[in-house]
């Protein structure tokens, strides 16, 4: 541990001294910031950027069975602007330090309430507000240079996935939102600015209240009558929920209206598609 301090010491040193003397360096582990919408507000990973350089990453620069700070210098953060649950485990929203203990074959993923530490530094059991396990996967691409994404983006779910050297750890997120949100379309829908459009969009697309979805894109088109992708949403939750007449009818209606618009093109081809199988369902 005296290494690892006086060596951190040193680097902390060179940097300052190079700030004032004017010198600007490459980081060698330059930090990152990445913000990702996500349900009904924003995920957001802080983190440092490690590259392998020719070194054995797992099991060796990073020691299989130790809490590691899931990156390089200060502890990796991770931000959720609402109540999430990760990993199997519920947590609140804020602001988080992200810790893992990586495996051959399991990997410990940690959130942890304290963020004051320098790396693992410091860290604690007792302000574990998360701790679970999961499996790593090989990937053929050699990853040079250590990343955090957040993928596979639903309206509930996402991962956040972790790739260096050929190892990959998928962290699973969800939040509880659709009856929040089924809450706040009927209270939204009340006001004088009513959203029918998107009530009826997030209903079509997450496949629930499709009778609803039907009442509030037809009603988003009483004040919107050249609207050709109002009439192509209503095509398409007729068609889910059996309306063929209705299907065709308001998809005909949306090709006719967007006849020598920019979206002339794609309305013919989606809408072609909805008439054609509604057609021959009859």
């Amino acid at each position: 541990m005296k290494y690892v301090t006086l060596g951190l010491f040193m680097l902390s040193a060179f940097a300052t001294t190079s700030s004032a003397q004017g010198l600007k360096l490459p980081a060698l582990s330059p930090t990152a910031k990445t913000t990702q919408q996500f349900s009904v507000s924003e995920i957001e990973i802080e983190y440092s950027r490690p590259s392998a350089r020719g070194r054995k990453v797992y099991g060796g620069l990073v020691p299989y069975g130790e809490v590691w700070r899931t990156g390089a210098n200060a502890s990796t953060k991770l931000a959720v602007g609402e109540d999430f649950n990760i990993g199997g485990t519920n947590v609140k929203a804020g602001k988080y330090s992200f810790y893992t203990i990586p495996g051959a074959g399991e990997w410990t993923v940690i959130l942890n309430s304290d963020l004051g530490n320098w790396g693992a530094m410091g860290y604690s059991t007792d302000k574990d507000v998360a701790r679970f396990t999961v499996k790593p996967s090989v990937i053929n691409n050699k990853i040079e240079t250590f990343t955090i994404e957040v993928a596979d983006i639903d309206f509930n779910s996402c991962n956040i996935v972790l790739k260096w050297e050929n190892t990959k750890v998928t962290i699973p997120v969800k939040v509880d939102n659709a009856d929040r949100i089924a809450k706040d379309i009927v209270k939204n829908v009340e006001t004088p600015s009513i959203p029918y459009y998107q009530a009826a969009s997030y209903y079509y697309e997450t496949n629930q209240n499709l009778d609803k979805a039907y009442e509030y894109v037809n009603k988003a088109l009483e004040t919107r009558t050249d609207a050709y992708w109002m009439y192509h949403l209503k095509a398409k939750i007729a068609a889910k929920l059996g309306k063929k007449d209705e299907a065709i009818a308001a998809a005909n209606k949306a090709m006719e209206v967007s006849k020598g618009g920019p979206g002339e093109g794609e309305q013919k081809r989606a809408n072609e598609k909805i008439i054609k199988e509604m057609s021959a369902k009859k």
